[in-house]
């Protein structure tokens, strides 16, 4: 899956419904599958919960299996209901051409920044495009390459410097030099597909008033380097791209990522700006929600990240993304959201550390228990929830083939050791990941981005 600054989309197929189904509609049918799925669980699952009750007691089996086996299959099957029932609304205008402003917060990225700006600079959105980096202390020759691409490239740069460490105070600083109706930020090692911006501009332009923001699509660019990459690369291709379409399906996307999203300038101004959170992208956005505002989420406005290649760096990343979730939860609860799909949405967040634990230190030790033919919590029983996720992966691929990548005239690289890996051992290390960021952000432990 790489990017090609060549391959410009001018064309997307709009499907006809013949039959509207309201989102509120589809939020309590996909519910309606989901608890039949889990009663169907519950019922055929009686015998294991009797035999662990005899082992551990009633009350513990019962918290175990919820956490490994009723709350998990129920949460796959409302994703695969719902991904059944999505379809992505059509464009209004293809081709808007509202002035926007990208912000870039650099800290020492020389080797990066030019490749980025080159990428930007290849957009073929027809609306002026302003560009600023924020130098954040860097200390190599980050700026030295921006002047180069300011001259080099066709781009409208602007260069402001922030003495203060954080991506936070970055992004803040640029935000005082917005003038534009949106604003996009873009990380520095982010490359954008030609027609990224213009989808993005495109999605809110077609969408309610009350849509303050709209993440793009994140894909892996670097997962020729080695196998844990080629690992990730599945993670986002349908991993994270599955979870954004069903909260964008419910117009409540739970993080609007600061590596590449529109946002309305107004309603950033109004909430204060980015806050000083590990998670700040995250937290950002749940302010912007309580608002009663709605974020939304564009498959097409495509963007190339790179991931962690090495594992302490990739435990690094997610279990800061699992410390923002906390942020998150702690500022803003559940049922302080204004809307009933973000309250769902972020409940379920709250929810994960339970899910997450009880996979790390039950599920995992279960499994080591099964491989010696003691099937006490892992057994068969476990397996239901499989059938669901190759069943919600499928969906997505068909959709991200056929209504993403072939639009944008990408093609889906061949990778099935990654895939095989993915399926059957990342959520192994996922969990434990997390567990040790809520861990870190339960005893504030020190913050480390890199």
């Amino acid at each position: 899956m790489q990017p090609n600054p060549n391959s410009l989309n001018t064309y997307t197929k709009t499907v006809k419904r013949k039959i509207y189904i309201s989102v509120i509609t589809k939020f309590w049918l996909s519910h309606s599958i989901a608890l039949l799925w889990m009663c169907f669980s519950i019922y055929i699952s009686m015998p294991w919960l009797k035999d662990l009750s005899n082992i551990i007691s009633f009350p513990v089996a019962l918290f175990i299996i919820m956490g490994i086996s009723y709350v998990p299959g129920y949460m796959s099957a409302f994703l695969v209901a719902s991904l059944a029932f999505d379809r992505q609304p059509s464009f209004k205008n293809e081709f808007p051409d509202d002035p926007v402003t990208v912000l870039i917060a650099a800290y020492n990225e020389e080797e990066r920044i030019f490749n980025t700006l080159q990428y930007l600079s290849s957009q073929d959105y027809k609306g002026k495009i302003n560009t600023i980096i924020i130098n954040n202390r860097s200390t190599d020759n980050t700026v030295s390459e921006t002047l180069r691409a300011k001259q080099e490239l066709n781009l409208n740069i602007d260069i402001v410097h922030e003495d203060n460490p954080g991506k936070f105070h970055a992004l803040n600083k640029g935000l005082q030099h917005v003038t534009t109706p949106y604003v996009i930020t873009l990380d520095a090692d982010t490359l954008l597909h030609p027609s990224a911006i213009r989808y993005l501009v495109a999605r809110i332009k077609s969408s309610p008033k009350d849509i303050c923001a709209v993440a793009g699509s994140i894909l892996v660019k670097n997962s020729r380097e080695n196998i844990w990459a080629k690992i990730q690369e599945w993670d986002y291709f349908l991993g994270i791209a599955s979870i954004k379409r069903l909260q964008g399906l419910y117009q409540g996307t739970l993080v609007a990522q600061g590596a590449y999203s529109l946002y309305k300038t107004s309603c950033i101004k109004e909430i204060g700006g980015w806050p000083d959170a590990i998670g700040e992208d995250i937290v950002l956005t749940w302010r912007l929600l309580q608002k009663g505002w709605k974020v939304y989420f564009e498959p097409l406005a495509v963007a190339f990240t790179e991931v962690p290649v090495h594992f302490k760096h990739f435990v690094r990343q997610r279990s800061r993304w699992a410390r923002g979730m906390i942020e998150g939860l702690r500022e803003i609860k559940p049922w302080e959201q204004s809307q009933v799909y973000t309250k769902y949405l972020t409940f379920i967040n709250l929810i994960m550390p339970y899910l997450d634990f009880t996979y790390t230190f039950f599920w995992i030790p279960g499994l080591i228990l099964a491989c010696f033919g003691h099937y006490w919590i892992v057994g068969p029983m476990t397996l239901l929830v499989l059938p669901l996720t190759l069943i919600s992966y499928s969906l997505l691929y068909f959709f991200q083939k056929k209504y993403v990548f072939k639009p944008l005239n990408l093609r889906v690289r061949k990778n099935f050791l990654g895939f095989l890996l993915f399926v059957l051992f990342y959520q192994m290390i996922m969990s434990p990941v997390s567990a040790y960021g809520y861990i870190q952000e339960m005893f504030k432990l020190q913050r480390v981005w890199k």
